[in-house]
Formats: structure tokens, sequence, C-alpha cells
């Protein structure tokens, strides 16, 4: 398994997790996420992780966290930050790495998985991620810009500046929005042609699971609904009682949903149908920015994604 790695990915609600820990459990492996809101620690129900086993006691990992585990399977960089701290696509990469040679130098096959695609090209494409330095003044300009005419006419400006954007950015999430927009006009070039890849690091499988489009719709409705059904309102409420409601972990989908239920500006049926819309087109915007990598070998079931890993190994 030496320097070979896996990767499992598609859009949400596809069942990246099940098939992760299901070749896992196959092939001696362990899970690497490669999910941005997964790395918070009490975000679990909104994020989907997988359920949270104790059948294997924890134990250091790198230095910075413990493991955790489903299903007798160690799944990394999950809970490993606070939703009030910052978590970077470089120190993302610098971490899933680490975490990826561990594994492999146990002799055990790393899998990638996950439906954060910048997070999966920083790996796989080993980007070189420079670091721009936030202007306050800038920022200002832009928030009031959103406050003003609003953040779809900022996105449509970033949009402009940069096509690519659209399917990397989510634009419904400020921070995010503001972050592009901020890159593009300090560094003069697109947000999205700011990383550039270096020389692979591993030897790599890509596996997307597709589903079709109305099959995927079905499953993030039933999703969603689950979600609320097994105590998401309450995740979100300990969370905002803890941090404060504008913390950047919870701009995600699922979240900000929530909090504007729970500020009386929706109603609670509203909120589900705003999540279940978002999250659907989320998951389009995913499936196009992955059908862009020529390199993902597409299956429907763990059968089609077991004949590409066998054929993978041996070779």
């Amino acid at each position: 398994m030496k320097n070979k790695l896996i990767v499992i990915l598609g859009p949400t609600a596809s069942g990246k997790t099940d098939l992760a820990i299901k070749l896992a459990k196959k092939y001696n492996g362990e899970v690497v996420s490669a999910d941005s809101r997964q790395v918070y620690k009490g975000m679990d129900i909104g994020t989907a992780k997988a359920t949270l086993s104790y059948d294997r006691v924890p134990r250091r990992m790198t230095g910075q966290t413990q493991n955790y585990f489903s299903q007798g399977i160690a799944h990394w960089l999950v809970n490993i930050k606070n939703p009030n701290q910052d978590y970077t696509v470089a120190e993302y990469k610098k971490d899933a790495v680490k975490a990826i040679k561990n594994i492999q130098e146990k002799g055990k096959l790393a899998i990638l998985a996950g439906g954060t695609g910048l997070y999966i090209k920083a790996v796989v494409e080993n980007l070189n991620i420079p670091k721009v330095k936030a202007s306050p003044l800038l920022r200002q300009k832009i928030e009031k810009e959103i406050e003003k005419r609003g953040l779809d006419y900022v996105f449509k400006k970033l949009i402009k500046l940069d096509p690519e954007a659209a399917y990397i950015v989510d634009p419904k999430n400020p921070r995010r929005v503001i972050r592009a927009l901020e890159v593009c006009l300090l560094t003069k070039k697109p947000f999205s042609l700011q990383r550039k890849a270096g020389k692979p690091l591993f030897d790599v499988l890509e596996i997307g699971i597709f589903l079709p489009l109305e099959k995927l719709k079905e499953k993030i409705n039933i999703r969603v609904d689950q979600m609320v059904n097994q105590g998401l309102v309450s995740e979100v409420e300990k969370l905002v009682k803890k941090y404060g409601a504008r913390q950047q972990a919870f701009d995600a989908i699922g979240y900000r949903e929530i909090i504007e239920f729970l500020e009386k500006k929706i109603t609670q049926e509203q909120a589900l149908e705003n999540m279940k819309a978002n999250t659907w087109h989320f998951a389009k915007r995913q499936m196009t920015w992955f059908k862009k990598d020529k390199k993902i070998n597409w299956v429907e079931n763990s059968e089609e994604a077991i004949r590409l890993i066998d054929k993978f190994i041996k070779k």
C-alpha cells in the first residue's frame, strides 16, 4: 500500500462515508476526511459525521488530535477544531498529507473521502497555496456593498472577475464571497487560479459516486428530514449558546438556516425548505466542479469501486 491513495468523492448525500468505511474494512484502511465542516467539534448532525463508536480506544494522532472511530475504522481530521477557530486550506493540506503518510507507514490503505473539492485538489495535486493577507479596509468596503446592494450582487461581481469561482465559492456564504473577491482585487488574479499544482505526492486513484439527479435530490430531502428528527435544532442551539451565532463555521448549510429560525427570521418549515434547496444547489455545484476532473472514475455501486481498487493495488 506504500504511497497509494484512494479518493472517494461526490456530491453531498451520495454515500461517500458509507463507501469509505466499507472499503476500509475490506482493504485494512483508514479514512481521512475531506470535509471542511466535519473538522469542527459539536457540528455532528448537520455535517452528517459517521456515527462515533467506542469499540476501540482513541489514540494520539500526529501530536494534534485523537482518532475518531466509526465501526472500528479510524477517521482522521474529524473534530480537530472548535467552531470559533479558523482552519485554512493550507492548514488542511498539511494535516491531511501528514495523516495519509502516517497511515501508509503502518502498511494500511489511506482513503481520502469527502465532498470539499478544494481540500481534495490541494492534496491530490499538491497545491502550493500562497498566503494573501487580509485587507481590513477592502473587506469593510465589500461588506458595505453587501449591505447596500445585497450578497447576490457582490457574488455576481466576483463571477465577472473569476467565472470558475462559481463552482468553489458558496454564494450564500458572505465570508467566503468576501474573501474570494478580496483575493481577486488584491492580487489582480482570479481567485481560482491562485493555487499552483506541484509534483504529485501520492499514487492516486480517484473514485466518484454517481447518482441520477432525481435520486440524489430525493436522498438530500430525506437526509434533511433525518437531521431535524435527530436533533439538529438542539445541536445548533447548544453551539450558538457556547460560541455565538456569528462564527465562520456556522455559515455552513444547515446551520445558517436553523440560526435564522432561532432568531425568528423564518419559520422552522421555511428553514427546512431552505436547507433542502441550498443543499441541492450546492450538490449541483459540486458535480460541476468534479466533472472537470477527467481522472475521476465514476461508479454506481461498491462492486465497481472494488474492481477499480483491486486493479489499482496490483498495478
